[in-house]
């Protein structure tokens, strides 16, 4: 399992934009490198990322191998409401990996 950070406000008043901080830990191999043996590497990278708040899809967008390795992504959205942002990346080989993270709206 890969490590991930959010960095998100824990409050914040409705209407106020958020800025939604994630960082994944993956090593973003693109299949284009040459290994020890001088075969290429097999590609292995995330190749999307999708933020829910409360179900309802907030950011979506798709990796390609230029990516570097550890994709930081920064998007903002508007807090009108309470709840739990579902943060899900989905890549080769099988790799998924879903982390959670609440806001309380006043």
């Amino acid at each position: 399992m890969a490590r991930a950070l959010i960095n998100v406000p824990k409050t914040a008043k409705r209407g106020e934009v958020i800025e939604i901080r994630t960082l994944i830990s993956h090593p973003m191999e693109t299949g284009y490198r040459p290994g020890p043996n001088g075969r290429l590497l097999p590609r292995n990278i995330v190749t999307s990322f999708t933020c829910r708040f409360n179900e309802t899809e907030v950011f979506r967008t798709e990796l390609h191998p230029a990516l570097s390795a550890n994709p930081y992504l920064v998007f903002s959205m508007r807090a009108e409401a309470s709840g739990v942002l579902t943060m899900t990346w989905t890549g080769d080989e099988g790799f998924s990996q879903t982390e959670t993270a609440t806001i309380e709206v006043t």
